[in-house]
């Protein structure tokens, strides 16, 4: 998650908040959602936090809690009714058919606000990484997804497939990738790796035998296996050779739909950012960035990769201003 901090605005203290006609923006993925509330000069007035709000992974219903949940803790942190809010945009990993945006607003009807839109992560993503601009944002975090728009507006995305079919490059990709390796070290069908002793103390087991128990109990979830990829990426920190093949393959595999947007949107010879969000890039940082940038300026030798200018959350909420100042101008 990108630090409101260090991308934004000021973070105002309650007894500082003076202001109404305030927005909410919302940043749901598969590990946890964060929600933030900004005044009219876009200062951040508080911010709240909960459980994962992936709709696919855990439900209609506990993604529409999770999301009230971390909007109560914002405006509790904040200090601000719930009239004082003018637009909620919530973005949701897991959140690309038009159908099942539909239903989690349904969910969300009983909230209290009469303006709230739901849109998929990468939207956000976007709108906080480009402000509206041409431009690529990439996401890794549980899963991944890319998203691009070009000038006439043209919006594109290449991944976002969930664990089963896709998620390239995510901590769930990387950490079945590192399952794997182990499976094939353990049998002598591959290399050996230290990742075999991390993923034991990972999954509390204490022998190699035993992690197929531990990784397909009925209560594990695809959040504790991405867990996991925190101790991949630190096994490539420390020059795990398998480790390291791993993380230089989600790397390409993220370069590589980045690629398939920016040719799609007709983009290959402007000069634009690529923007990159989530836990994967915070952890990994070059490791990941070099094979994904050499992919990149393969096909857009003038684009540039830079982390995103302001969090999502806070991307949702301008979105959330956006759409409520067009709606008073039509008005």
């Amino acid at each position: 998650m990108v630090s409101t901090e260090r991308r934004s605005a000021d973070v105002l203290t309650p007894r500082r908040l003076r202001s109404q006609n305030v927005v909410i923006g919302v940043d749901g993925g598969g590990t946890k959602t964060h929600a933030v509330i900004l005044d009219t000069g876009d200062r951040v007035l508080g911010e709240g936090t909960s459980g994962p709000s992936n709709p696919l992974r855990v439900g209609i219903t506990n993604a529409a809690a999770a999301v009230r949940q971390a909007i109560d803790k914002a405006c509790e942190a904040a200090q601000v009714r719930r009239s004082d809010i003018v637009a909620v945009e919530v973005g949701l990993a897991g959140a690309r058919r038009m159908e099942l945006r539909a239903r989690v607003r349904e969910a969300l009807s009983n909230i209290g606000f009469h303006d709230i839109d739901v849109v998929g992560d990468a939207e956000i993503a976007l709108y906080g990484a480009s402000d509206g601009a041409p431009g690529v944002v990439v996401i890794a975090g549980t899963g991944s997804i890319c998203c691009g728009i070009n000038a006439s507006g043209k919006r594109v995305y290449a991944g976002g497939w969930g664990p089963v079919a896709g998620d390239e490059g995510g901590g769930a990709w990387i950490a079945r990738r590192a399952l794997r390796a182990i499976a094939h070290a353990s049998d002598g069908r591959g290399p050996r790796t230290s990742l075999t002793t991390a993923a034991c103390a990972h999954f509390h087991v204490s022998a190699p035998d035993d992690l197929s128990t531990a990784i397909y109990a009925p209560t594990i979830t695809n959040e504790r296996i991405a867990g996991f990829a925190k101790q991949v990426i630190e096994a490539a920190q420390a020059k795990d050779q398998v480790a390291l093949a791993i993380i230089a393959e989600g790397g390409r595999e993220l370069g590589l739909a980045a690629v398939a947007v920016i040719r799609n949107l007709k983009m290959q010879s402007e000069h634009f950012q690529v923007a990159y969000v989530g836990g994967v890039f915070d952890a990994a940082g070059e490791l990941v960035l070099v094979p994904m940038r050499e992919q990149v300026k393969k096909i857009a030798p003038q684009a540039y990769l830079a982390p995103s200018r302001i969090a999502p959350a806070v991307g949702a909420a301008r979105m959330a201003r956006a759409r409520s100042n067009r709606i008073a101008l039509a008005g």
